[in-house]
């Protein structure tokens, strides 16, 4: 087997057994729960429903006279406000039979029970959030609503003697018009949830290929530090089990070498597992900077002044804070303060207010302690920061 063939199969075996970040798919919407359509779901929620629930309060007051033409009413507007309420958790498909059901029942009550014209405002509503969201048919669902509503509404004319042309227009033409609106505005409003479903996993699938990459340059270090020791291991040991007999003081000798090389690959592992490998601040800058903008990510690195003092130990911090981003964090702008003081990196991908347990960054504030230094993790404004500073070698 050649070198590089012995490497890769090295770095394939890292890789393999690493545990890999689970990716979700477009396939499983049980499964996947993208950040940004979720929020901006939560968004809607907030800022529609009571809106959705003003006007159907509005309809209700206007054609209600009297507690039987309110509960009638106001069961196709809870009808409504439930299937928005699941649509917006992404879940409509789990209420779609019963808010249905509900809804159309109501219109022909109101028809034929309160004389309300706006009894189908419930069913609108619930059509519009539904209708898009079906796997099949939807093309026929979004014809039938609106033709059901348009037959019940005219059945009016049998049942009252008023100006036919206003009841037309107030049963037919303006329900019909309303649900036909309602739900063609919410077929590209799914489509645009879908796009944003697939940017999501698709960064999603840019920031495990970072990973990887990282995985497979943090093989092709172990293959640096291990291979040529066991290389030459082997070799010392073939040639000390020639001299046993013949020289034994050479042989003795070559055994403490091998000792003592076996030692110092221990030491160096040791450091690489714990990224206290001699790292060079420029080049991780460089490397951050790129599997950001591998994942997707917008990052901006900031030089404020040139780093006065333990550039080892910020080059760490930035890796173990890439690593952190990449692997945890929902981030979509990543920026990068460089300062003489020392390092900060922010990112947008919170997760609540709480600072999350980060075992990597724990062991490394230990070492910029003892370097005389202070490592620390926050939540503010919205933003997560890592900063690294030496007090004494400038101002932040």
């Amino acid at each position: 087997m050649t070198a590089a063939a012995g490497r890769a199969g090295q770095c394939a075996d890292v890789i393999a057994t690493c545990d890999v970040v689970s990716l979700p798919t477009a396939a499983g919407n049980d499964q996947y729960s993208g950040v940004i359509p979720s929020g901006l779901r939560r968004l809607n929620r907030t800022s529609l429903l009571p809106v959705l629930l003003v006007v159907g309060a509005v309809l209700v007051a206007r054609d209600a006279r009297g507690w039987t033409d309110v509960l009638i009413l106001s069961t196709g507007v809870l009808a409504a406000a439930v299937a928005f309420w699941r649509w917006a958790a992404d879940e409509v498909l789990r209420v779609a039979l019963p808010c249905t059901v509900v809804a159309a029942a109501v219109w022909p009550l109101a028809v034929v029970l309160t004389d309300s014209p706006n009894g189908s405002y419930g069913l609108a509503v619930v059509a519009a959030h539904v209708v898009p969201q079906l796997p099949r048919h939807r093309i026929r669902a979004a014809v039938a609503v609106p033709v059901f509503i348009g037959v019940v509404g005219a059945t009016r004319l049998l049942l009252s003697d008023a100006d036919a042309r206003g009841i037309v227009l107030s049963y037919v033409v303006v329900p019909v018009g309303v649900a036909v609106v309602t739900i063609a505005l919410m077929f590209p409003n799914k489509g645009f949830y879908d796009h944003v479903k697939d940017l999501e996993a698709a960064r999603e699938r840019e920031a495990e290929l970072a990973v990887a990459r990282e995985r497979v340059r943090f093989a092709s270090d172990l293959h640096d530090i291990q291979g040529h020791t066991l290389h030459v291991v082997k070799l010392k040991t073939a040639l000390a089990q020639r001299l046993v007999r013949a020289d034994p003081d050479r042989a003795e000798e070559e055994l403490r070498e091998i000792h003592a090389l076996v030692g110092d690959t221990i030491n160096q592992t040791k450091a690489l597992a714990y990224a206290q490998r001699r790292l060079n601040l420029t080049a991780e800058l460089e490397n951050a900077k790129n599997l950001f903008e591998a994942a997707g990510i917008d990052v901006r690195i900031t030089r404020e002044a040139e780093v006065a003092r333990s550039g080892e130990l910020l080059g760490q911090v930035l890796r173990e804070t890439t690593t952190n981003i990449l692997r945890h964090a929902q981030a979509t702008r990543v920026r990068i303060t460089l300062s003489e003081a020392g390092i900060a990196i922010d990112n947008d991908g919170v997760r609540g207010d709480a600072v999350p347990e980060l075992r990597g960054l724990a062991a490394l504030r230990q070492r910029v302690a003892d370097g005389g230094g202070e490592l620390t993790v926050q939540v503010r404004d919205g933003r997560f920061r890592t900063a690294a500073a030496f007090p004494g070698t400038g101002n932040r």
